[in-house]
């Protein structure tokens, strides 16, 4: 059974019991409605009953009977007792009357009470007339009120069926309604594959669990393509860097295995080796990291740390690389209150991303000044890394993420193209923003943004 089918059923369910509930609770507050002001006429006539009795004036006798008569709605089967009490516990017993000795017994100790047999009442009350007590009994059928009970019944009965039937419908309805959303993210699904994995589903903006779900598709999208871009480019174009060095490498042992060689020869070919091999080395170490970052959203996260902190250390990381870099970190916009600068990370590969970004700042910038600011909130914390070297241009900035890709303008400094990438990916695997903006030969200006309700703290280690 599928789940609209599922909704409709436990909609029609769960209408079909609350509208039962309902009638049993109407039918039995109109009924008690009814009893109660039947017996409040039968006490009315009670009392002009017991009127007439105890008056011995002809003419105000006649006035009552003409009241009851004229003056009072008519009763069905109406029967009128007045029976003397001749002590506490006994009175005189009309044979007419066939009622259980419950009823009297209670009249005679609360002073009222009612029986109901086959839809008549009769109600029983004391009286007392010069220090004579009587129970006067009165008894009527209630057939107006058995009529609208009736009535009322039939109406809940048909008003029950054609509901259940608007129920149906309006369950199918709410069923499609809520289904809805989710056919057309499965049929949008359907239309991803391995070679369109840069589609994404439509962004829903009603902040419920369909947008959720669709934000949480949208982010697996976005590490799937990430793994396939990643695979992908190693096998693309980590043959073709890794060939150039394995290549070099193999004919310079060639070459001096084709005949004996001076030391000084052999010197010079061990040095060529080492540089390639070297080469060979940092290339593959990029690679490995470049392809480690192909997260899963959780295992990367390990404990938190001060992002002022984290910054010292990869300057004092870039001052043993580069002695004489101009690298200047800012903290005067830094809060004083240091949990705002406290980022839930794996501080190792933040700090390599941090440390590429910096350090292409200062290799493109021929070792100028590079001004690193930071700056933090309750939102979000703001790092900006800003040089004045040779910018990029515009037709390069699309293609900056690119692993191996290298501006036309770049070419004249040594690198593999996958600093920033590198780097690009870490900061999306901590949820945070990197923006570049840069104009040519005037300099760059890139900006890394840590949402503070994007960070994912459930991945901490306490």
């Amino acid at each position: 059974m599928d789940i609209r089918k599922k909704i409709t059923i436990t909609y029609v369910a769960l209408s079909t019991f609350s509208t039962l509930l309902l009638c049993i609770v109407v039918f039995v507050l109109f009924r008690a409605n009814n009893q109660y002001y039947f017996l409040k006429r039968l006490e009315d006539r009670a009392k002009i009953v017991a009127s007439i009795h105890f008056q011995k004036d002809l003419e105000k006798i006649k006035y009552y009977r003409n009241l009851k008569k004229n003056g009072l709605e008519e009763l069905i089967e109406e029967e009128e007792f007045v029976l003397r009490v001749n002590s506490q516990n006994s009175f005189e017993y009309n044979t007419n009357l066939n009622l259980p000795n419950e009823f009297y017994t209670n009249i005679l100790k609360t002073g009222k009470d009612f029986f109901e047999v086959d839809n008549k009442y009769y109600l029983g009350q004391i009286f007392t007339e010069s220090n004579q007590k009587y129970i006067v009994i009165v008894g009527a059928r209630d057939r107006k009120g058995k009529t609208t009970t009736v009535y009322i019944v039939k109406i809940m009965l048909f008003g029950g069926i054609g509901f259940v039937f608007l129920a149906f419908f309006l369950g199918r309805f709410l069923a499609k309604r809520v289904i809805n959303p989710v056919a057309r993210i499965t049929k949008e699904v359907n239309r991803i594959s391995a070679s369109n994995l840069h589609n994404r589903l439509p962004e829903v903006k009603n902040s419920d669990e369909i947008s959720d779900l669709t934000a949480t598709f949208n982010d697996m999208l976005d590490r799937l393509e990430t793994s396939f871009e990643i695979q992908a480019n190693f096998i693309n174009n980590a043959s073709h860097e890794l060939k150039t060095p394995i290549t070099t490498i193999i004919a310079e042992a060639e070459i001096m295995l084709l005949k004996d060689r001076e030391v000084a020869e052999y010197k010079e070919s061990l040095e060529n080796i080492y540089s390639q091999a070297s080469r060979l080395g940092n290339l593959t170490e990029s690679l490995l990291k470049l392809t480690q970052t192909g997260y899963d959203g959780k295992k990367q996260v390990l404990d938190i740390a001060r992002i002022d902190e984290l910054l010292m250390e990869v300057k004092s990381d870039l001052d043993k690389i580069f002695p004489d870099n101009r690298v200047s970190i800012k903290l005067n916009f830094a809060p004083k209150d240091s949990n705002l600068l406290l980022l839930p990370c794996n501080k190792p590969l933040l700090e390599l991303a941090i440390n590429n970004i910096i350090t292409n700042g200062v290799k493109y910038s021929d070792n100028n000044e590079v001004f690193v600011t930071l700056s933090a909130n309750q939102e979000k914390i703001r790092i900006t890394i800003n040089d004045i070297g040779i910018g990029i241009p515009p037709e390069d900035i699309p293609h900056l993420y690119e692993p191996f890709f290298r501006g036309k303008i770049a070419t004249k400094y040594i690198g593999y193209g996958l600093g920033l990438p590198l780097a690009s990916k870490i900061i999306r695997m901590h949820d945070g923003e990197l923006q570049v903006q840069s104009e040519e030969n005037k300099g760059t200006i890139v900006t890394i943004i840590f949402k503070k309700s994007n960070i994912k703290t459930s991945n901490v280690k306490s």
